[in-house]
């Protein structure tokens, strides 16, 4: 089923009202094609016609079909790699640049929300939930570094004793508070980021899936019924982007994630699960995710595929998952049930890139994507117009290829995270 060129999630249920771009019909030429109609390729849509380029956006279906749409909502700084490993990796000059971006990446979001007016239920607070008593030294110790060597104050530790005052459950030991992180509603906010393109002058167009490109000086780039003709292409596709690239296919591996939303709850019920209304992610491999929207539903993200298939029961496979936090909600009714798809990578920091001349990519955020990903779009944006110095910081960060490359990447990935979700419950 789907809802308006969606798919049925609770999101589409609840967006804005939001125009029906046109599918591109014939010839046109632009300074940038950006292929991908998410977070990434609105952002830079956004920020290169602002400063007063010919844009052109290229979408295969809706405007936040992909996980832009699907997702946990959850906004918050640092990377999935530790700010310690990425000093070890990469030098402290460098991680500490990159820290700086990811801090800078959430007030991206919250000032392109407040610039735009952009009405996508905006809360503040994340808080990081220790499935494991081993968790609770790694949290304090990396608070203390944050604190210590970054001067940063706005991540507390939560002892046990508060945790189980904040969830209602048992399930987790500490935590860490997030107090500038943020949630938000995902597909509004990629709705809202397209209007503002569209008014600083970008044009978008739907339901046009790229079929290949060329380069002879300028890309040619082309869809089924049309044709665009620009100095730069950016790659904003994400775990969508197929055989598009093969030069940069295999750094990353498609994944599905899967969430619900139950009935709305009671204003009890909800702050006896959440009391002070943050998203929560916890530390498992496979991390579930779960927040209140904004008419009091639990909107609880978890469990993970690896084929090109969902589950057929998608709202009994993520509930079980639930009702190990919370089982006080068995007999609570589940509406809504749907998946997408994200990519990760080996390392799970975004894969950026000049692939060659003016062609650029930023994929692979690996979970981090509300953020990064609107982070990503803004610096592709800035190395097209004045200095990819900020772009090339993660650049600069090395992205394996996947083991195999896109043939035989599945069947290490899914071994690997078996290993990991068997680690989870043992």
């Amino acid at each position: 089923m789907s809802l308006n060129g969606h798919d049925a999630s609770y999101y589409a249920a609840s967006a804005n009202a939001a125009p029906e771009y046109p599918a591109l019909q014939g010839e046109t030429t632009a300074d940038v094609c950006i292929i991908g109609g998410g977070y990434t390729g609105l952002s830079a849509a956004l920020h290169l016609a602002e400063q007063g380029l010919n844009v052109v956006l290229l979408e295969a279906q809706r405007i936040g079909w992909g996980a832009s749409g699907r997702n946990g909502g959850q906004v918050n700084a640092g990377h999935c790699m530790d700010q310690a490993d990425l000093e070890q990796k990469l030098g402290g000059k460098h991680a500490r640049m990159l820290w700086e971006l990811s801090l800078e990446s959430v007030e991206l979001v919250k000032s392109l929300v407040r610039r735009h007016g952009i009405a996508c239920d905006l809360k503040p607070g994340i808080l990081h939930a220790a499935a494991k008593r081993s968790v609770n030294d790694d949290y304090r110790r990396s608070i203390d570094k944050l604190r210590s060597d970054y001067a940063y104050e706005r991540v507390r530790y939560v002892p046990e004793e508060e945790v189980r005052e904040m969830l209602g459950t048992r399930h987790y030991f500490a935590g860490e508070l997030w107090q500038d992180g943020a949630h938000l509603h995902p597909l509004n906010y990629a709705l809202g980021l397209a209007a503002a393109a569209t008014s600083a002058g970008a044009r978008l167009f739907e339901y046009s899936q790229v079929s290949r490109y060329s380069d002879d000086g300028r890309f040619d780039v082309r869809t089924a019924q049309g044709r665009v003709r620009a100095r730069y292409l950016l790659l904003a596709c994400n775990g969508y982007l197929g055989k598009l690239e093969p030069r940069i296919a295999g750094k990353i591996m498609p994944i599905n994630n899967f969430m619900l939303a139950t009935e709305p709850l009671s204003e009890a019920l909800a702050r006896s699960l959440i009391r002070d209304d943050v998203a929560v992610a916890d530390s498992r491999f496979v991390v579930n995710y779960f927040r209140l929207s904004a008419d009091r539903r639990l909107l609880w993200g978890g469990g993970e595929n690896y084929s090109s298939q969902f589950p057929k029961d998608i709202k009994g496979f993520v509930r079980k998952y639930m009702l190990e936090v919370f089982p006080q909600l068995a007999t609570t009714r589940i509406e809504y049930g749907w998946g997408g798809t994200l990519a990760i990578t080996l390392n799970r920091m975004p894969h950026f890139g000049r692939i060659d001349g003016n062609l650029f990519v930023a994929q692979g955020y690996s979970g981090h994507g509300v953020a990064l990903a609107t982070l990503g779009g803004k610096l592709m944006a800035e190395a097209v117009q004045t200095t990819a110095e900020r772009f090339d910081a993660f650049a600069r960060v090395p992205t394996p290829t996947f083991p195999g490359g896109t043939l035989l990447r599945w069947p290490g990935l899914v071994a690997g995270m078996l290993y990991y979700s068997m680690r989870d419950r043992f």
